[in-house]
């Protein structure tokens, strides 16, 4: 099961495409993929932006990480340069007056698929702030594996922060040990071993407001409340 925005029709095509676009070129800032060697961040995030604002579709592809790439083919990145040059170019052009100095960053994930993520500080890789949340709810991924970190530890006043506004009323932490860690408690465990076997490969499909990781025979939706990502349902 999908989660959906009702709002969102086909005749938004080409703001999808500004939207996957965008998203492509977040990850070539981010994961730094060096086409060319002595390239450092500032000039790979250059030749692209020029690429972009010269309507050079087949160059600023080549400058895409594989990530990127493995989320926009070759073809539709070629079309969204066709269908909205003004737009790709001003991207490009936006590109060219930034002014801080790219962030290098890295994300290595164990084989529970737990994240770490680092940071490039004067040519050493140092831990983000972010790694120390165990329970963090900046990303779907985060908010699923410090989702199952609580439930395994028995910390139902935590599961509470995963849950959505409109699914709390009446709902607290003695209700959830009762139901979750008695009755309900083998149906949980077979949730939370799968959640955490599909964690390191699966793929987490976001659409606005909600997303969703398919697991097992099921899937996981979230819904995002005030920046913070929660748990909506799991089937």
């Amino acid at each position: 099961m999908r989660p959906h925005d009702e709002g969102l029709q086909r005749s938004r095509h080409g703001q999808l495409n500004r939207i996957a676009f965008t998203l492509a070129l977040l990850l070539v800032a981010n994961c730094g993929s060096f086409q060319h060697p002595g390239d450092d961040p500032q000039a790979t995030l250059h030749a692209y932006a020029r690429a972009l604002d010269q309507g050079h579709a087949d160059e600023a592809y080549g400058y895409l990480s594989d990530d990127a790439r493995r989320g926009i083919s070759l073809e539709a990145f070629r079309r969204t340069v066709k269908d909205d040059p003004e737009g790709v170019a001003e991207i490009g052009r936006s590109l060219e007056r930034a002014t801080a100095p790219a962030l290098v960053t890295a994300t290595v994930t164990s084989a529970s698929g737990q994240e770490l993520h680092l940071v490039l500080e004067k040519g050493q890789w140092r831990v983000d702030a972010s790694t120390i949340d165990l329970y963090a709810q900046d990303t779907p991924r985060h908010a699923i594996l410090g989702f199952v970190r609580a439930i395994e530890r028995q910390r139902y006043d935590l599961v509470l922060r995963y849950v959505p506004d409109a699914h709390r009323a009446g709902l607290d932490a003695t209700k959830l040990r009762a139901a979750w860690g008695g009755r309900d408690k083998d149906e949980i465990a077979q949730v939370v071993a799968a959640l955490k076997h599909a964690l390191p490969a699966a793929t987490i499909e976001e659409t606005g407001a909600r997303a969703a990781m398919q697991y097992g025979a099921g899937a996981i939706q979230l819904v995002r409340e005030g920046g913070l990502w929660k748990i909506e349902n799991f089937d």
